[in-house]
């Protein structure tokens, strides 16, 4: 795991460790990553409750509640996708506050219309979701990693945002 990873869960734990507030994870194209990140901190078990890795639309379907319509109409790889992972898994893992990622990692998978290297990440409450397009092709493992590290960033930022006062200094 790369020291930004490992800064940015350190960050997290942190914000989240001694406030009773609890963070889970739906992810797709990076498959565990964030979660895996999370607890690579000890004490992550205080506010991390668990992930959901999904694969595939079934799995987005039946455990995460993402609408079959949307899925078909604007595939997985889309903003309301990520929006209805947060949620899904806000109520699934029963936590406060979830991330998502879905996208074409790469090598292959891309189209004309969503290219390798798009990732849709969504952070938030189930009431407050917030979303973030990455575009870039750096590679499968580089953009994966880009994606983690960015997932969390934007998920510590929206925390620290949300709840200043419980920030702990550094």
């Amino acid at each position: 795991m790369e020291l930004e990873t490992k800064i940015l869960s350190r960050e997290i734990q942190a914000a989240l460790y001694d406030n009773g507030h609890t963070l889970g994870t739906a992810e797709s194209c990076t498959g565990g990553r964030i979660a895996e990140a999370i607890i690579s901190v000890p004490g992550a078990s205080n506010y991390f409750k668990g992930g959901v890795v999904s694969y595939t639309n079934e799995v987005k379907e039946n455990i995460l509640h993402v609408s079959h319509e949307v899925l078909e109409e604007q595939t997985a790889v889309c903003e309301a996708v990520a929006r209805q992972m947060v949620i899904g898994a806000c109520e699934a893992l029963n936590v406060d506050y979830a991330i998502s990622a879905t996208g074409v990692a790469g090598p292959g998978g891309g189209t004309p219309s969503i290219p390798v290297g798009t990732v849709w990440l969504g952070y938030g409450s189930k009431d407050d979701v917030r979303t973030f397009k990455l575009t870039e092709d750096f590679g499968r493992d580089i953009n994966l990693a880009i994606a983690t590290n960015k997932a969390l960033r934007l998920f510590l930022s929206y925390y620290q945002e949300k709840h200043p006062a419980e920030v702990k200094e550094q």
